[in-house]
């Protein structure tokens, strides 16, 4: 049996375990009613062109409105309405020229590339036609841009084309920045106050639950991202990049913690690193390369080009995308497979039963939770490639943001209270150590709680105080 210092977990009854649950329950609660009264995430104004009945298509000039840093992003989209009846079916190729330029407060316009830049495009419509996405800008260099768009081999009757700027909300920006600030200094609390309950235990003490959280509390503390604020302050494209890197490596931990204590809870003693961390590390690991190496990709690409959308311009993606669900498919597996096992081998052992009942329980709630706000981001096409690249608009308020961040920080927030060490944990640990005493903690610790046992323990714990008493006195 490895060393543990003693958890929290071990002296909740099962009335504490249903506080426990509720005040989760309750914390997620108000962050989600927190989200729906808050603003829209993304805002859209209409910009007004006109073909003027003109039978050859034009370079079409569009200006924005003003912007600030807290837009954070702009795109500009285009439906197109032709001029035939709402039966009609088309799928059409065509060349569209995009120009960027930017426009600096004193009204001076500043060339972005200095050049044009052409892609190829599909105009699909099956009585109404789908929504192209123009350009993209990442982040924003200048208060107003200009853009110069141009469509080539359209060759479809066009009664109409409706373009619109899309940007964050500004409100929404700022309460983002309130938000990640309070979650920051509230997984700092947290993480000093684990860290504390542990300071009177020697590491190799540790279980393996603590120093785990004692890993993904200080990575929590990058997710929510301290540095978030430097978005509004510096016109870069690093710090949403540096947003982006701490998001993966939190969550693959995440990943990496459910697989090691999952097979860890079984395998008791020491963990060999090429047989136990080492598969682990790499099945892991390729879902955070393939994660990085998208979000990279697409960055330098559109710094270098508006127009660019990885999910229409390179083939390389479909590969992209199949070798993750590959890769995510065997991480499914493999986790099923070591919670299937740990369940049926401890399942009579109560104290790791317990271990093992317990986070199984709160991950599949956040597992259950995290598969419904993804249906209500992006409804039925949940696994279609376009949410990366495009920004889904089926946001209606930040209820949906807001609670996905919630939900892991409560999450991580409730595992550190169970696992942290109770308040008479060194008394229990130091009589445990005690020889005299043995015999009395090795019967307490086959017994957690339930009516079955909840007389017995003590019983015994009473008998075996007697005669050690009684020895006491004769000597």
């Amino acid at each position: 049996m490895e060393p543990l210092a003693p958890m929290r977990l071990y002296t909740l009854s099962k009335r504490h375990f249903v506080l426990v649950f509720v005040v989760f329950f309750v914390c997620f609660g108000l962050t989600v009613f927190v989200g729906i009264r808050g603003p829209k995430v993304i805002q859209t104004s209409a910009a007004n062109f006109s073909l003027n009945n003109s039978k050859k298509l034009k370079p079409i000039q569009i200006l924005s409105n003003p912007l600030s840093t807290y837009n954070q992003q702009l795109w500009l989209t285009c439906v197109v309405e032709l001029d035939q009846s709402k039966e009609t079916s088309i799928q059409t190729s065509f060349l569209m020229t995009v120009k960027v330029d930017g426009v600096a407060q004193d009204g001076t316009t500043m060339f972005i590339h200095n050049k044009v830049h052409n892609r190829t495009r599909t105009l699909t419509c099956a009585g109404k036609c789908a929504e192209i996405i123009v350009a993209h800008l990442g982040y924003l260099n200048y208060t107003q841009y200009t853009v110069i768009v141009g469509f080539e081999h359209l060759k479809v009757p066009i009664k109409e084309m409706n373009f619109t700027w899309k940007t964050y909300d500004p409100a929404f920006s700022q309460l983002e920045i309130w938000f990640r600030f309070f979650f920051v200094v509230l997984t700092f609390i947290v993480t000093c106050l684990f860290a504390h309950s542990l300071r009177k235990f020697s590491m190799r003490d540790w279980g393996m639950e603590q120093k785990w959280m004692s890993i993904l509390l200080p990575l929590l503390l990058l997710y929510n991202d301290p540095f978030f604020p430097l978005s509004f302050l510096v016109n870069s494209w690093f710090p949403g990049m540096l947003d982006d890197l701490f998001q993966s490596v939190f969550l693959c931990a995440l990943l990496l913690f459910w697989l090691c204590v999952y097979h860890g809870i079984r395998v008791q003693g020491e963990r060999k690193c090429l047989t136990f961390y080492l598969p682990k590390f790499f099945i892991v690991g390729l879902l955070w390369l393939a994660s990085v190496t998208l979000g990279i990709w697409q960055t330098v690409n559109e710094l270098h080009d508006p127009m660019y959308q990885y999910r229409v311009d390179t083939g390389n993606f479909q590969g992209m995308k199949i070798f993750f669900m590959v890769v995510a498919a065997v991480y499914i597996l493999y986790l099923l497979f070591l919670i299937v096992r740990a369940c049926s081998e401890l399942r009579h052992m109560p104290y790791v039963d317990l271990r093992l009942k317990f986070l199984t329980a709160l991950t599949f709630v956040v597992l259950v939770i995290s598969i419904v706000i993804l249906y209500l981001r992006f409804g039925a096409q949940v696994l279609q490639d376009n949410f990366v690249a495009e920004l889904s608009t089926h946001y209606q308020n930040s209820a949906e943001f807001l609670s996905f961040y919630g939900l892991l920080n409560f999450y991580l927030y409730t595992l550190a209270f169970v696992y942290s060490p109770s308040k008479n944990a060194l008394y229990e640990s130091q009589l445990k150590d005690n020889p005299a005493f043995s015999m009395l903690n090795d019967s307490d610790d086959d017994v957690i709680y339930g009516s079955d046992y909840e007389e017995m323990p003590l019983q015994n714990g009473q008998a075996i105080r007697a005669q050690y008493k009684e020895g006491s006195e004769s000597d």
